[in-house]
């Protein structure tokens, strides 16, 4: 029997969850990007073919290698984040269904059309990347999702001579509510929602 989450619960994952701006210094540590991996893998996919790739920016180094790709008003938070997550997608997935989905031949239905491959790519990592919102929220981590930054600049940068292309960036870390102003409204269900 399906049992609802309980409010507890709910509000971490969605009441009182936000976009975090500014971080605590504690570092997040290996074996819970680890947990955070298992636990977003499980996202479905179409034909389970996870095209979604995950680049943990954690050293100075590469972090400063990521700072001239962001727009101004994401350099900051993005420096001082634990951890960067470039949310990537992978155009040549469809060389894993072998693997990731054994009993039927998808290859050749996505290997002969570059279009459709590249738009489920999209779609899908970006769904895999919501998967690794909530994941990270689940293990007590704080999220900063954001989209303000060159993605070819970052590519050249990170990706060059592979088949990975950026979709989006998350912050990642424990996150600091000193400072953070209220929520924003959202769409009524009357808004946003249609029953047919």
């Amino acid at each position: 029997m399906s049992i609802a989450l309980s409010q507890h619960v709910l509000d971490r994952l969605y009441y009182n969850a936000r976009t975090f701006h500014s971080w605590d210094e504690r570092e997040i540590e290996v074996d819970t990007l680890q947990r955070l991996y298992d636990l977003l893998k499980l996202a479905p996919t179409c034909v389970n073919g996870a095209p979604a790739r995950f680049i943990f920016v954690k050293s100075s180094e590469q972090k400063e290698k990521l700072i001239p790709t962001l727009l101004p008003k994401n350099v900051e938070k993005t420096r001082s984040a634990p951890i960067t997550v470039i949310i990537a997608e992978d155009l040549s997935w469809h060389e894993n269904l072998s693997k990731l989905m054994p009993h039927a031949d998808y290859y050749s239905h996505f290997a002969n059309n570059q279009a459709l491959r590249e738009r489920t790519s999209f779609r899908n990592s970006s769904l895999q990347g919501g998967y690794m919102i909530m994941a990270a929220r689940s293990l007590g981590l704080d999220c900063g999702p954001m989209s303000g930054f060159d993605n070819e600049m970052l590519d050249s940068i990170f990706f060059q001579g592979t088949s990975w292309r950026s979709n989006f960036l998350c912050n990642l870390g424990y996150g600091n509510r000193e400072g953070m102003f209220p929520r924003l409204p959202r769409l009524t269900f009357e808004e946003a929602c249609r029953i047919l």
